[in-house]
């Protein structure tokens, strides 16, 4: 019998956690606008870069089909 693969849920370190909502000026609780994830994924931050580019990755994650 084959073993059932769970895949483990990405975990964001606590000190990393809100630093793109920060960035972006988003209020606490509210959906990052996916026009300023775009403008961010372009950024000359590296760093900015990378955190909008897996914020947009990740919205399609928890769609089905």
């Amino acid at each position: 019998m084959a073993k059932s693969k769970r895949k483990k849920p990405i975990r964001i370190k606590k000190s990393n956690q809100g630093k793109l909502r920060k960035s972006t000026g988003t209020k606490k609780g509210e959906k990052v606008p996916v026009s300023k994830l775009r403008k961010l994924a372009k950024s000359k931050n590296p760093k900015t870069r990378k955190r909008a580019q897996f914020a947009l990755n990740a919205r399609r994650w928890s769609k089905k089909g």
